[in-house]
């Protein structure tokens, strides 16, 4: 498909709205429900655990299944899988609004994360198979930006739902905005789909996936001997894709190993799951730690973060821009050891905490780092694999994103002291709080090292067209013309 479409046409601005809107419906819903977790823990009469697997339901299933819905787009269409998945994802919230225990909430959750694994890598998929390959970054930039406000405005409109309509709407409000995306995306979005791929999709691989995740995660934070067998599930996954890469059969692997010659493309994703993981920390504890001890409203709690969706609104597309222009290495080393300081200031946050003098210095410096670095980031995943393989690595780098939120939320809690009943007790919170963003800070500063050692070179330039006679697709990073058939390496 020849890329036409400008990111300042009337189509362009389309396509940009629906898949903000789309992947922003679930970005909200992984952080609007945190600040609804001490009125839902105490209305279902939910411990810490419950609590974590309220969040973890949901970031398991998306993680364990995204792999899958981006081969699905590339194969089925990318606007086709999209859709279907928030139709999905609206039908799984239902559920959950209505749910009368905890179990039931849980299991509604993971239901609503594979809505979101079917929705969110086709978001970005159609952006990197629909826009011009110049205003690519400029669109992911614009993408980040825009899903940044709403990952951070999420907890502002949680809080305000939980005082005014009860936390049961966190959910139920994704109704009317998945009919929004809907009938957008079936008016103003093209089809695109990778017209080259065939065989059979890697179901056991797609199983192997979900189960070791699942294995680790409750492992981490109920039954030590699961994480053993979700340690050796994962081992089998790995081995297993590595298997069907090199044999070449009908089945097409959940993971094309090559796509990891590159090393740009490997480092970046583990820069995404130390940043993830992070994140994943903060979002979970903070808004619980303002309203547990130091005693703000649900609706004050969700709007700390505020100066964070703004200046990622703000920035976060010119971020992309610069990238272009000077290379991701260094916004992203700096946006990261920005973030890092952001928490460090979070870590004075406690029972007598002012939003002023506490709160508000934290967020700036955070919003300012994260503006830096995600539209970086994503576009770097996207620039060094091969055009086809847009919704694989898309997927690739979301999965990599949950897993690091889902694993860092199953572990940090407990390894600081926050189990059964810990957010009743001020005292206990603000202990394990202070401790989990102080690890987080140092995972920050980890992932700023390996982003200034790893990325090098300007990956996100688009080189002149090579007159090749046969050439059939342009390589987007200075490479000779590619192999439609497999993933590129990059050095």
């Amino acid at each position: 498909m020849a890329q036409t479409i400008a990111l300042r046409s009337s189509p362009g601005r389309w396509v940009l709205l629906t898949t903000v809107l789309g992947s922003g419906m679930a970005m909200i819903d992984g952080t609007v429900v945190n600040v609804a977790l001490p009125k839902l823990g105490e209305d279902l009469g939910a411990g810490m655990s419950g609590l974590q697997w309220t969040v973890n339901a949901y970031t398991l299933t998306l993680a364990g299944f995204i792999l899958l819905g981006g081969s699905l787009g590339d194969r089925y269409g990318r606007r086709r899988v999209f859709m279907i998945g928030v139709v999905w994802f609206a039908i799984a919230s239902a559920l959950c609004g209505l749910a009368p225990n905890i179990g039931v909430l849980i299991v509604a959750r993971a239901l609503q994360g594979i809505g979101g694994a079917l929705l969110t890598p086709g978001s970005l998929a159609i952006i990197q198979a629909s826009f011009r390959p110049d205003d690519r970054p400029r669109a992911v930039g614009a993408w980040s930006g825009f899903g940044g406000v709403a990952a951070a405005i999420g907890p502002l409109v949680g809080g305000w739902l939980v005082e005014t309509a009860g936390w049961r709407w966190v959910f139920l409000i994704n109704l009317p905005m998945a009919a929004a995306v809907i009938l957008i995306s079936a008016r103003h979005v093209p089809e695109t789909r990778d017209e080259g791929e065939e065989g059979s999709f890697d179901i056991l691989g797609s199983v192997l996936a979900a189960a070791a995740l699942a294995g680790i995660t409750y492992g981490l934070i109920e039954m030590r001997v699961a994480l053993i067998a979700g340690v050796a599930l994962a081992a089998a996954f790995v081995v297993w894709e590595v298997r069907l890469s090199r044999r070449h059969n009908h089945v097409y692997p959940l993971i094309p190993v090559g796509i990891f010659t590159s090393r740009v493309f490997t480092s970046i994703n583990v820069v995404t799951l130390i940043m993830y993981a992070a994140m994943g920390v903060v979002f979970f504890l903070l808004v619980v730690q303002l309203q547990v001890s130091a005693g703000f409203s649900p609706i004050l709690a969700g709007s700390a973060m505020l100066p964070v969706t703004i200046l990622m609104l703000l920035l976060s597309a010119r971020s992309g821009e610069l990238a272009k222009q000077i290379g991701p290495r260094l916004p992203m080393t700096i946006g990261l050891l920005l973030c890092t300081g952001g928490l460090l200031l979070m870590s004075r946050i406690g029972a007598d905490a002012s939003y002023v003098k506490d709160v508000l210095p934290a967020a700036l410096v955070f919003g300012l780092g994260l503006s830096a670095t995600v539209a970086p980031l994503t576009a770097t995943v996207l620039a060094t694999a091969e055009e086809r393989f847009a919704g694989v690595a898309s997927g690739i780098n979301n999965m990599v994103a949950r897993t690091g939120g889902l694993l860092a939320v199953a572990a940090i809690p407990p390894l600081v002291g926050l189990t059964g009943d810990a957010y009743a007790s001020p005292a206990l919170f603000t202990s394990g709080f202070h401790l989990a963003m102080l690890l987080s800070a140092g995972m920050l500063a980890a992932a700023a090292l390996l982003s200034f050692v790893t990325i090098t070179g300007n990956v996100l330039v688009t080189p002149e067209p090579i007159e090749e006679p046969e050439c059939r697709v342009h390589c987007a990073v200075g490479a000779p013309p590619l192999n439609p058939a497999k993933p590129r390496a990059e050095s």
